[in-house]
Formats: structure tokens, sequence, C-alpha cells
């Protein structure tokens, strides 16, 4: 039996780390490419609610991927407490959305809005890139809960795809950042936790 061995390369976070670091890069020159990003945005001349809501996606994102790396080499110790303070975070942002809808133009704004869809559907293909990456790795590692790791999975991609997809929106209001931003990340999650599972099972 020992005869049929072969050394396997073990895993580092590092390496993980840079594979999706590299996913995030082509995805967001692929963003560039076909939207153009919105360098009024990037230079300043966007207002605070686009600077928070990236913010907070991007954070979100970082701690929902330092996660799923680490679900591929599980070992006692490992906390995955991060995301789920980041999640209460980010849901401020629809949370704020809804209150100015409720508070001022009574839904106006959804409704007339001409990019909702658009960064909802944008969101989502802008994950496609991280979320292959991270299934590589897991499937790579030896998750011991699923369910767990592709939750993580589905945040990590679509909350850092919206971020990517957002530097092209010139759109930088509340109620569209609160809404139309954020949902990519809520049927990031569910997708994750029910259709991923299956691909990380070993």
């Amino acid at each position: 039996m020992a005869a049929d061995l072969q050394p396997v390369r073990s895993i580092r976070f590092r390496d993980g780390l840079i594979l999706v670091t590299l996913a995030i890069i082509v995805t967001i020159l692929g963003v560039d490419f076909i939207k153009g990003l919105w360098f009024n945005g990037l230079s300043g001349g966007a207002s605070a609610f686009f600077v928070i809501t990236n913010g907070l996606l991007l954070i979100l994102g970082c701690a929902s991927v330092s996660s799923a790396l680490k679900m591929a080499a599980p070992r006692v110790g490992n906390s995955h407490d991060g995301p789920k303070w980041a999640m209460a975070m980010a849901a401020v942002l629809p949370l704020a959305a809804f209150v100015t809808l409720i508070g001022h133009d009574h839904g106006t704004s959804l409704l007339n809005d001409p990019y909702g869809l658009d960064c909802f559907v944008g969101g989502l293909w802008a994950a496609a890139a991280t979320a292959g990456a991270l299934v590589y790795w897991l499937r790579k590692g030896a998750p011991v809960s699923p369910n767990l790791a592709g939750l993580h999975v589905g945040v990590a991609s679509t909350a850092l795809g919206s971020v990517a997809y957002g530097l092209a929106c010139p759109i930088d209001g509340v109620v569209h950042l609160g809404l139309w931003h954020v949902a990519p990340v809520v049927a990031g999650a569910i997708i994750g936790r029910y259709a991923l599972p299956r691909l990380l099972r070993w």
C-alpha cells in the first residue's frame, strides 16, 4: 500500500490568497474593458455613500475569502466569526436604503432606477472568476463543512464582484447602492449555501 502513495504539496493560505487576488484583478480589467471604470468616482468625485458602500462590501468580501481559504485546511482553532460581523455591518446598507425610500420618495427611486437591474446582474457575473478560484481552492483541500464553505464562497465572490462592477457605476445614491449593489450578495449567499456544497464535498 505504501508503494502507491505519492507526496502531495501542502495547501498554503498565501497561495490561495494570490489566486483570489489574480481573479479579482482579471475581473476589474474585464469590467473596465466591457463597461469602462467610473474614474470620477475613483478620483474622489463620488458621494460618501459610494465610498462607504464599496468599503463595507470590500471588508465583507475579504473576511469571507479569508474564511473560505482557511476551510480548505481545517484545523483546531480556526474561527469564522469575521464574516458574521461583516455581514451585520453590510446589512446597514439596505436598511438605510429602505428608510430613505419610506421617508422621502416612497419607492419612486427604486422604480425609476435605470441602472438597478444592470448593477444586480453585473455584480453576479463579476463574481464568476472569484467564485471559480475559491471553488478550485476548496476542492484541493478538505472542507469539513461544505454548507458553510459554500455560503462563504457565495458571499465572498458576490461582495467582491459587486465592488468590481460598482467601479463602473455612475450612480452614487444611498438607495441605489444600498439595494442594487447589496442584492447580488444576498443572491450569492443563497446560491452558495444551496448549490455549491455538492461541488465541495470530498
